[in-house]
């Protein structure tokens, strides 16, 4: 905490002291008496000191003076209560760093602080969360908090504001930008990875406590867009956030799907998959229709009708009471060979023209700070989609690896995604952890023929020596291992299904309350405060980088100038000067000749 006031303080240093006074005067309303204030030389330390004789001086009008006086003693008392809690802090400092985490922006400590007590058996569609946490002196920690981003928050405003009042240079685009981008809440990711039937979508479900949220359970589907799953913040409602590409894009991608298979058609083809793929996602969309309408025709408005989002560029949002009629309703966004219900096919398809879902669950502490990323295994041919799916995985702090335990290590798709990514996540990227997650650990051949007790000791060996047997593979893999090393790596053995019933593993066997105990510190972990702060000193502390060598330059000049000032005007005294001294020598030369005769 003391790490705040360290930035806090050094922000009003980086400003000019009269600054922080305008500033204070500008907050207050009360900014045509700022001339005054700086022709009396009334900085931030002699704000302080203002007696009431002299505070009528500066300000003559009754009314003003005294709106002055009420904010001038809120602001001692505020700036007291600063240096009380700044005292109370450095007191406890040892003990709050055992407590929770390392005062680092976008960092987590995970170690373990004991175990959830949850509740799996619940048949309701939305399990029960465990209490959060709240850290030592919460309530006052909160107070300061808010009290250090609103300063801060007022000092980047008259910032920004300053700048806008500037030329408009690279550099002042870039901070405005940069400042900007403060305003919104730095989330911790956790990228999900894994093939198709791996059981990502039953993961995510059952980590968050929400059983029917995403679609999952068929064997022919999967999910084909990328997937955020974060808290709603606004309202109690379950919501989704289409966003798509744009139209030109589609034209683009639309170009090659339609060409790419006939131009190849007397060819011998390389890669059926490709051919599949196509297929897949023109028919998706169009049907079969596709194949005898040319690629302008495609473009009809008629095929978009119920997607006017798409044609218009705008976002589509959904809104629903409960996690499965929203489930119900993004299917066809997100995931291919859809069913819903009854099993009733879904004759259209908009997945091949999304970009990103959003989806937003109400009152889930899990997801407070944490946004859950259902990405597919690699990049995309769409240029818009691919630098999403590169910036998603360059910025996640934690990546799930989700595969079959059956095929844990053996499966070379798993290590093959993980190879992929490791480049941009090590290089430059956020990664911290790798969990390699087995999930189906419940499912045992031939367990009908051994009692209970029997099938839960088989399924716990079998657990352990799957985590053995993942590590030893994950030592041999030299690429990964360039980027990340053996303590980022964990493995856990997760059963979703035993999770929810229970029939032969405990809640704690079933390894789903270590990841929701992993995503709870990662929120326990999270400051907003932190965030904007230093993201703020680094911006100040660039402007005043800045500002320096443009002094020094400054300076440069200044001492260029003035020696060739002083050439030139020595060079006009010289020239008398040497004039005199000849003249003068030349006198007293003949004065001793005169002399000597």
């Amino acid at each position: 905490m003391n790490e705040y006031y360290s930035y806090l303080f050094t922000f009003q240093f980086l400003l000019d002291m009269d600054e922080f006074v305008r500033n204070r005067l500008t907050e207050w309303g009360l900014s045509e008496w700022i001339p005054r204030f700086e022709d009396e030389g009334v900085d931030k330390e002699s704000l302080f000191c203002l007696r009431d004789c002299v505070i009528d001086k500066l300000i003559t009008k009754v009314g003003p003076a005294e709106k002055f006086r009420m904010r001038l003693k809120l602001l001692k008392e505020e700036h007291n209560t600063t240096n009380q809690e700044t005292a109370d802090v450095s007191a406890h400092d040892h003990e709050e760093a055992g407590d929770c985490v390392q005062v680092i922006p976008s960092t987590s400590d995970t170690s373990d602080k004991g175990k959830r007590k949850l509740d799996p058996q619940g048949e309701s569609s939305k399990w029960k969360s465990p209490a959060r946490k709240r850290p030592r002196d919460a309530m006052s920690g909160s107070i300061t908090d808010e009290f250090i981003l609103s300063d801060v928050k007022t000092i980047m405003t008259y910032v920004e504001n300053k700048l806008c009042n500037e030329d408009n240079t690279k550099l002042n685009a870039f901070l405005k930008t940069k400042i900007s981008d403060l305003k919104i809440d730095k989330r911790e990711l956790v990228g999900v990875f894994g093939k198709t039937g791996a059981g990502k979508s039953s993961l995510i479900n059952a980590v968050i406590g929400e059983k029917n949220l995403l679609p999952s359970g068929s064997v022919s589907a999967c999910t084909t867009v990328m997937i955020k799953v974060e808290a709603n913040m606004h309202n109690p409602k379950y919501e989704a956030e289409i966003e798509f590409i744009t139209k030109e894009e589609w034209r683009e991608e639309l170009w090659y799907l339609y060409h790419t298979p006939r131009e190849n058609a007397c060819q011998e083809k390389e890669n059926d998959d490709d051919d599949h793929d196509t297929d897949e996602k023109l028919s998706a969309l169009y049907g079969e229709e596709w194949r005898d309408v040319s690629l302008e025709n495609l473009m009809d408005s008629k095929y978009f009708r119920d997607i006017k989002e798409f044609l218009d560029s705008k976002r589509k949002i959904l809104t629903c009471e409960s996690a499965e009629e929203l489930s119900e309703k993004i299917v066809k966004y997100t995931r291919s060979d859809s069913k819903v219900g009854d099993g009733k096919k879904v004759t259209r398809q908009y997945w091949p023209l999304v970009k990103c879902v959003t989806v937003r669950v109400p009152n889930n502490d899990f997801l407070q700070h944490v946004t859950l990323v259902d990405l597919p295994g690699s990049g995309d041919r769409n240029k818009s989609r691919d630098k999403m799916w590169k910036g998603i995985v360059g910025s996640c702090s934690t990546v799930w690896i989700v595969t079959d335990i059956n095929r844990a290590a053996a499966e070379k798709e798993p290590w093959e995604i993980l190879e992929n990514a490791s480049s941009i996540m090590g290089n430059g990227g956020e990664c911290q952890h790798i969990h390699f997650i087995c999930t189906k650990s419940d499912l045992i051949e031939d367990w009908c023929d051994h009692s209970a007790d029997a099938v839960t000791a088989l399924i716990i060996n079998r657990n352990s020596e799957a985590k053995e047997t993942v590590i030893r593979e994950f030592r041999k893999q030299s690429q990964i291992k360039k980027h990340f090393s053996e303590d980022c790596f964990t493995v856990f053995t997760v059963s979703s299904k035993e999770f929810l019933k229970g029939k032969y593993l405990s809640s704690e066997d079933t390894e789903i309350p270590k990841l929701q105990e992993f995503l709870q510190d990662l929120n326990d972990c999270h400051s907003e405060t932190l965030n904007y702060v230093s993201g703020a000193y680094g911006i100040l502390s660039l402007i005043q980088g800045a500002r320096c060598r443009e002094e020094a330059g400054i300076k440069t000049d200044v001492c260029a100038k003035l020696e060739a000032t002083m050439k030139h005007e020595l060079d006009r005294v010289r020239k008398p000067m040497e004039e005199a001294y000849e003249a003068f020598e030349k006198c007293l030369v003949e004065g001793v000749e005169k002399s000597k005769s």
